[in-house]
């Protein structure tokens, strides 16, 4: 089962997948004074920066976004944006420096604590990432506390704390029952605690989200198998070679017998 599932970034990153960025943009605009010539040509910077990333053009999103940063040096989105055009070519020296940049500014929003901390975890810096989103959860504005919630849990997976992992994922859970990831990795948590009974239980409320993925049939898989449910176990096979069959999980069911599975 693989555990390097992304962690969510979110805030004025949402806009790149065309949702809306709701009360963390109308915070920043409101402490960035948008009425300041700097600051309304590196908004403007920003915005064609986020577009051409969208569309895959990143030679221009990067032109654009340092022309943001030339205007205002302490434009919050515009180093949340470039630090993920960083991250996304590879260089993460620089895509830690503006995140973290972007959190300083910002030290209370919900979003860049959580967009730094969830680059920390992909970094393997658990502990790091954990004061992150412990502060972004603090904020009372953020839209989205499942998320770092979320974010979390996960990140406390990847570090071997699964007792923290599974609390902030209850909670998690608790703001936003449908979650899919929280359910997700919730199972992921409970299968590590050899609570097979329970894991079970989160992978059904994972798919009955209307979710799907090729980890989540081979946890399926590995959790039936351990309940010594042969036929359910069997169903997971088939529907994860059957719905994902170039997938890493589907070829790691003929390259290797899992022996975790025995008793």
């Amino acid at each position: 089962m693989r555990l390097d599932r992304m962690l969510v970034v979110v805030g004025v990153l949402a806009l790149l997948a065309g949702c809306a960025t709701g009360t963390g943009t109308t915070r920043r605009v409101a402490e960035s004074n948008p009425e300041n010539p700097q600051t309304k040509a590196a908004t403007l910077y920003t915005n064609l920066g986020q577009k051409y990333m969208a569309q895959g053009k990143l030679e221009p999103a990067m032109e654009n976004l340092q022309k943001a940063l030339a205007a205002d040096a302490n434009h919050a989105d515009a180093h949340t944006v470039i630090a993920l055009l960083y991250e996304r070519i590879g260089d993460n020296a620089n895509a830690e420096k503006n995140y973290r940049r972007a959190a300083e500014l910002m030290p209370k929003s919900g979003n860049e604590n959580n967009n730094y901390g969830a680059f920390l975890c992909k970094m393997g810096r658990y502990d790091d990432a954990a004061v992150y989103f412990v502060r972004a959860i603090s904020d009372p504005f953020y839209q989205t506390p499942a998320v770092a919630l979320t974010n979390a849990g996960t990140c406390a997976i990847k570090g071997g704390k699964l007792d923290v992992a599974e609390q902030d994922l209850r909670e998690a859970l608790n703001r936003e029952p449908n979650n899919a990831e929280a359910l997700f990795q919730m199972a992921t948590v409970l299968y590590r605690k050899n609570d097979f009974f329970r894991a079970s239980a989160f992978i059904q409320r994972y798919e009955a989200v209307g979710q799907q993925s090729a980890d989540a049939l081979l946890l399926g898989r590995n959790i039936e198998l351990r309940l010594g449910n042969g036929k359910a176990a069997q169903n997971y096979t088939r529907r994860l070679r059957d719905k994902f069959p170039q997938s890493p999980q589907a070829r790691s069911l003929d390259a290797v017998i899992v022996t975790d599975d025995q008793d």
